[in-house]
């Protein structure tokens, strides 16, 4: 291997498969590769004589993974008829350079592409790996080991498919997974709530192979008992204090700051100094190393959508190797009551896209009845839902904020009150919806989600009042919502963006759609855990 002018830029004679024998050259950004045809001067690594021609280039930040293949045939394309060369395969030692294109236009799917070079001397090819896995592998981003959970049923029943697909790219970039199929609903949750904080801790993160149900139970068991903090206020605490715009009920909803330590896990000390190797250290959230990862293979998909940009399994799995992060507001949504009798403790769950009441509920809960349609089922039970067209008495109270928190402290969990210029306001009528959009959700029946300006991580939901209307108005706004127009421009529409707020209802089945999943509930408090949780995502490209 050469070095050309400075000690960052080296070139070297290789063979390329299905082009022939090729100058490359490496430099701190990518490796570049011109193909030698036959000439009659000039000397090559087979004793032949070659000349520069055109060149091609792979950068390092499209690179995913290196490995050795060994010895085995590499073949000269047919560029010169009549050459003696023309076609024939040499054996040698080999290696591969597997990569990617990024999509020439926004939300294009990247597709995979992989390089093999081959060379006599084993040495060389061990020489250019190593270099190249140190170039391109950026060990303090990219995981090493994943628990992952596949859907067999989800969508389409495609789940165990999408993962046979992608699963090559986990294995060429040498990343462990430890893979369980799901055998039933709530499957994910238990197996995930029941991992002990040092069994935790050995992974970097854990992926959902399936869709946004899937990803919600897999959020709920990771923090189900590794997040503390305080409810929001419930309805009835809002009603005691009698006045929506009493500034003291700031420390109703608190600023919450939970400092990680590197991986996320707490130092464990005792009374009598540092806890021992042997004992179990907590891992806690928000964490600034753990992500979660999300792959296709859903009915919907609104949270990769919204957050790579594409519905592609490929396009996920390469942002999960690369180790790409960035963090998700989470809605906590605390029940309070089943239904006005009930007298049950309060619950949590949380929620990643959105929580919605209603035309959302009955969707959901009609839906249910038909998973044999698969993702024809939605369009089936919101046709139902909308030809029924019920309204509900209710009473939403939300937080109104005049100023908006403009800190990015990266271990900071926000379910707060902004400033003191913050109050409630209470709605109180019959409403056909209410809907709480944490992410845009963005999806192929809403081209630019519910909500196109909603921001990823901003510590803010987007709460959407459907009042009672006639039903071709209300037709009028779903038309508006599928062909990506502004939904809100309706005077029976209320949209504000809050933090958190309440809802009661007195009816005795009512039912909430928390990311695709049955919530039944007439009491909820809900607040926005700014970036409570990291992906394995970059958002989509604007």
């Amino acid at each position: 291997m050469e070095r050309n002018g400075s000690a960052s830029t080296s070139t070297s004679s290789l063979f390329l498969d299905r082009v022939g024998e090729v100058a490359v050259t490496l430099d701190p950004d990518g490796l570049s590769w011109k193909p030698i045809d036959f000439e009659s001067s000039g000397s090559s690594c087979l004793c032949m004589n070659y000349r520069l021609k055109t060149e091609n280039r792979i950068e390092f930040s499209n690179v995913y993974a290196v490995e050795l293949i060994g010895w085995g045939l590499i073949e000269v394309a047919n560029r010169n008829p009549g050459s003696f060369f023309s076609g024939n395969k040499f054996e040698m030692y080999r290696f591969m350079v597997h990569g990617f294109h990024r999509g020439k236009t926004h939300g294009s799917p990247w597709t995979l592409c992989e390089y093999t070079f081959g060379h006599k001397d084993m040495l060389i090819c061990q020489s250019w790996v190593e270099r190249l896995i140190a170039l391109t592998n950026n060990d303090a981003v990219r995981p090493k080991s994943l628990l992952v959970f596949v859907h067999p049923l989800c969508g389409k029943g495609n789940g165990v498919k999408t993962w046979e697909t992608v699963a090559p790219i986990f294995s060429h970039s040498k990343v462990r997974t430890e893979v369980t199929v799901t055998q039933r609903a709530g499957h994910a949750f238990d197996c995930i709530a029941s991992l002990s904080h040092r069994e935790l801790s050995s992974f970097d993160g854990i992926v959902a192979v399936g869709g946004d149900g899937l990803f919600n139970e897999v959020l709920n068991g990771l923090l189900s008992s590794r997040h503390d903090a305080p409810y929001p206020p419930s309805p009835q605490e809002l009603d005691n204090k009698g006045d929506t715009n009493c500034e003291h009920l700031n420390n109703d909803i608190s600023h919450v700051v939970v400092e990680s330590n590197g991986l996320g896990i707490s130092k464990c000390t005792t009374n009598n100094g540092p806890c021992n190797a042997d004992e179990d250290v907590k891992v806690s959230f928000p964490n600034d190393w753990f992500r979660l990862g999300l792959i296709p293979a859903g009915s919907t998909d609104a949270i990769v959508i919204s957050t790579t940009g594409t519905r592609d399994p490929v396009t996920s799995a390469l942002h999960i190797i690369l180790g790409k992060k960035m963090s998700l507001d989470i809605a906590q949504v605390v029940r309070w009551k089943t239904s006005p009798s009930s007298t049950e403790v309060p619950s949590v769950r949380y929620a990643a896209s959105f929580a919605g009441y209603g035309f959302y509920g009955e969707v959901i809960k009609e839906s249910e009845g038909y998973r044999w349609m698969g993702p024809n089922r939605y369009d089936f039970a919101g046709t139902v839902a909308f030809l029924k067209h019920r309204s509900y008495e209710a009473k939403v109270t939300f937080l109104k904020t005049e100023e908006q928190e403009t800190s990015n402290t990266a271990n900071v969990a926000v379910s707060r009150i902004h400033s003191q210029d913050s109050r409630w306001l209470e709605y109180k009528g019959r409403f056909l919806s209410v809907g709480a959009a944490i992410i845009s959700c963005r999806n192929e029946r809403a081209p630019k989600g519910l909500v196109a300006e909603a921001h990823l991580a901003d510590g803010f939901l987007h709460l959407i009042l459907i009042k009672d209307c006639p039903h071709p108005l209300y037709l009028w706004h779903l038309i508006n919502l599928k062909r990506g127009s502004n939904p809100f421009d309706f005077t029976f529409v209320e949209h504000h963006k809050t933090p958190a707020f309440t809802f009661v209802s007195s009816h005795n089945e009512s039912v909430w759609n928390v990311d695709g999943e049955i919530l039944q509930a007439c009491q909820v408090s809900v607040q926005v855990c700014r970036g409570l949780i990291n992906l394995f995502a970059s958002g989509p490209e604007v």
